[in-house]
């Protein structure tokens, strides 16, 4: 049996951060709110655990989630080869709606599905879900809702989709963004938006060039197109090139 727990006041969230923290601990699923819509978590490097979120989304391997972390001194902790524009996009626009998909470091005990190598890695601007990263560490996140339905912008909205395969939701209230994030492409010498969302085109070239989705010469890896392809607000992220929480 699932629980839900208040989490807009932070000198009250800590039961319900306890809790999840060890809902997790124990390979379970937990919702939580982000800056952008609320995601699906489960810890990034437990394999059965990842396999209970594709499942409870009704989802296979081929769309593997992304990764939330809870400072961007993780990045080079997951990935390796990260470019220099990408930092300068991170160090800008993170935390926020920025995902940026790079080349995971071959080191890493996880299993995140078919992801060719790669991870989708993003630090959400929301201080519960910061909270909980902390503790934690990172999590596999994707949107809390089953695949091809919106995503929920509020608690009961993802726990009338996801149920009890949800071990512990964490209620923020109606999340402040409601847009999924913008998925950017790192692991080629250019940066590519694969999916576009919380941060604009205009504002990723303001820092760094950025190749739009429909710019001629580069085509969206197929795993990425099938992912956007899907409802417009699910802020999940294969990690590309199979790009697809919150």
């Amino acid at each position: 049996m699932s629980s839900v727990h208040p989490v807009t006041d932070p000198n009250s969230w800590g039961p319900g951060i306890d809790e999840a923290v060890n809902a997790v601990s124990r390979g379970g699923l937990v919702v939580l709110p982000t800056d952008t819509v609320y995601g699906i978590g489960a810890d990034a490097f437990d394999a059965d655990a990842v396999a209970a979120l594709l499942a409870a989304k009704g989802r296979g391997r081929q769309m593997p989630p992304p990764v939330l972390v809870p400072d961007a001194r993780t990045l080079d902790g997951l990935a390796t080869e990260v470019p220099d524009d990408a930092r300068r996009l991170v160090e800008e626009l993170w935390p926020g709606g920025l995902t940026i998909i790079l080349k995971a470091q071959p080191s890493l005990a996880w299993d995140l599905g078919e992801t060719h190598g790669t991870v989708a890695l993003r630090m959400p601007d929301h201080e519960a879900a910061l909270a909980l990263l902390r503790r934690t560490g990172p999590l596999a996140v994707s949107s809390a809702n089953r695949t091809g339905s919106p995503a929920a912008l509020d608690a009961d909205d993802a726990r009338a989709q996801l149920g009890d395969a949800v071990v512990v939701y964490l209620d923020g209230g109606p999340v402040p963004g409601g847009v999924a994030s913008t998925i950017v492409d790192a692991t080629s010498g250019t940066l590519r938006v694969v999916r576009a969302g919380a941060v604009s085109l205009d504002r990723l070239r303001e820092i760094a060039p950025v190749d739009g989705p429909t710019d001629p010469g580069r085509e969206a890896p197929e795993a990425t197109r099938d992912e956007t392809s899907e409802a417009a607000g699910d802020d999940s992220t294969p990690s590309a090139p199979e790009a697809n929480g919150g």
